[in-house]
């Protein structure tokens, strides 16, 4: 196994990331900011690449000290979970790690459910794009968005997604909005992280081409839809992800539903040795049975 930097330097560098301040990490860590500083140095010696860029207005994380960080934040929070299980004796602890946008739109309004299902269970959510690494046993399952290309790994869809333009009725009335080549007429959100792109969605439902600017731009589907609501533009989303705007009235398919490109992009992903695991098992049984209930919900849209 490659050598792993000692302990210390590398809480002193979370601590620092995290606060922007090599002063209050050395405040939180009860150590001096001359002795927070040296354990950095040290790492980034180790590692033989500067993890901060430092200046006079303070100190923020290098490019490669950011996608440290995100490969390192998870490790050490497993750490800090586990210890606190052993700590308070719970023996049936569950890591679950996913992507975002189903994590607050989806996974969140739906836990009460589990913990009623499975009161056993201590359920320890996160929640980042980038995928949590189980070789250093971040999770126990990862709830991934993207194309499936995971090997050695099992890997369930979770359910098909209808990606579709959605705007607040407001915004729909204000514009007259009815026909599709009223987009490049009106403002457009583009959601970065989407496997389904305006371009994607012009060509499979117009002969027009789609727009090189947007009005604004965000990296997770909740800003997007919230811009929606906010009347900011008309957003390409999930229907599954926007599914309480909808039943709220906040969002309407200007098209309708079936101007929908459909694509199945969320995973429930797992090593194989994890489905042994009485608290997996109880957690994808469960996860798969909300599938199936969002699957059959009636595809109904409130109209304004």
């Amino acid at each position: 196994m490659a050598s792993i930097p000692p302990s210390a330097n590398l809480l002193a560098f979370e601590a620092v990331a995290r606060r922007r301040s090599f002063a209050l990490a050395a405040a939180e860590l009860h150590l001096t900011a001359s002795a927070v500083s040296h354990q950095v140095a040290r790492l980034e010696a180790q590692l033989g690449v500067r993890l901060f860029e430092r200046s006079a207005h303070g100190v923020r994380l290098s490019r490669p000290g950011q996608a440290y960080l995100e490969r390192v934040s998870g490790a050490l929070s497993a750490i800090v979970s586990a210890t606190e299980d052993l700590r308070h004796s719970v023996g049936n602890s569950l890591y679950v790690h996913s992507a975002p946008s189903i994590a607050s739109l989806w996974l969140m309004p739906r836990l009460r459910a589990f913990a009623r299902a499975c009161p056993d269970i201590s359920l320890n959510l996160s929640a980042a794009h980038s995928h949590s690494d189980f070789a250093l046993g971040q999770a126990d399952v990862d709830i991934r968005y993207g194309i499936p290309q995971w090997p050695e790994l099992e890997v369930q869809p979770l359910f098909e997604e209808r990606i579709v333009p959605l705007a607040s009725p407001s915004f729909v009335r204000e514009h007259g909005l009815r026909r599709i080549e009223q987009l490049l007429e009106v403002p457009l959100i583009q959601s970065n992280v989407s496997i389904v792109q305006w371009s994607d969605w012009f060509g499979a439902f117009s002969t027009l081409r789609a727009p090189e600017r947007y009005a604004v731009r965000f990296d997770r589907a909740q800003m997007s839809l919230d811009a929606a609501t906010q009347g900011l533009g008309v957003a390409l989303e999930s229907a599954m992800n926007a599914g309480g705007h909808i039943a709220d009235g906040k969002l309407v398919a200007p098209f309708g539903m079936d101007k929908a490109v459909r694509v199945k992009a969320h995973f429930a992903v797992y090593p194989p040795r994890n489905a042994a695991k009485p608290a997996v098992a109880a957690f994808l049984a469960w996860l798969h049975g909300e599938a199936a209930r969002t699957r059959q919900q009636p595809r109904r849209q409130r109209r304004d």
